[in-house]
């Protein structure tokens, strides 16, 4: 299948030197909310690639659920396989595709594990049915077929008809510190706008890349 006619032109604007803040945060939370605004459909959703022991990168989507100046926040089963890649390589890539609104956002950081409050916080939260589930799924390993998950989560859900769902032990979250953080906004003639944010050990420095 040849694809190689498949374009567009990028025409919804540009990102200029004089828009950036000193810190990327203020910036990626605008750039959230008007893809919220936009009615983008599932704005926090995010590619989140990871690397297994001999090299090999992974991707998969997941849903940022909070991010404030210590990091991005998301949740996993801890026996997943992002999480065990992440047990012996930190290091961590975060993708957000809002080509709806001509933007992406790339961030690069390593990831720490979060507490047992965070995540029971958290967990307690999610409506019951995706408490459930999370007991019934063990992620990422091999199963012989659906009927075998439908009724693992049936039989959960009997167990935990009455009461709260405890948390699992096997489920939990990570925080991304931020490394950097990459803006890109489509631009007219592919000559799109790039901007990153960098960290060294006491301030954010911003480049532009060429696109």
């Amino acid at each position: 299948m040849d694809l190689s006619d498949i374009r567009r032109e990028y025409t919804r604007g540009g990102l200029r030197r004089n828009d950036l803040p000193d810190e990327p945060l203020p910036l990626f939370e605008k750039w959230l909310q008007q893809a919220i605004d936009a009615k983008i459909t599932d704005p926090t959703a995010m590619t989140v690639a990871t690397v297994d022991e001999s090299g090999q990168p992974f991707q998969r989507i997941v849903l940022l659920k909070h991010f404030d100046r210590d990091g991005f926040i998301f949740y996993t089963n801890l026996g997943s396989r992002k999480a065990l890649h992440l047990s012996h390589n930190a290091k961590i890539s975060l993708h957000f595709p809002w080509h709806a609104i001509e933007r992406q956002v790339h961030i690069t950081g390593e990831v720490e594990k979060l507490s047992s409050l965070e995540v029971m916080k958290y967990f307690t939260s999610r409506p019951k049915e995706s408490q459930i589930a999370a007991w019934a799924s063990k992620q990422s390993n091999r199963i012989s077929a659906r009927q075998a998950l439908e009724g693992k989560y049936l039989e959960l859900k009997q167990k935990f008809s009455q009461g709260e769902v405890p948390v699992p032990t096997f489920w939990g979250g990570y925080r991304v510190k931020v490394n950097s953080i990459e803006f890109w906004q489509g631009g007219e003639n592919r000559l799109h706008d790039r901007f990153i944010y960098s960290h060294d050990s006491s301030n954010w420095n911003i480049d532009r890349l060429a696109p």
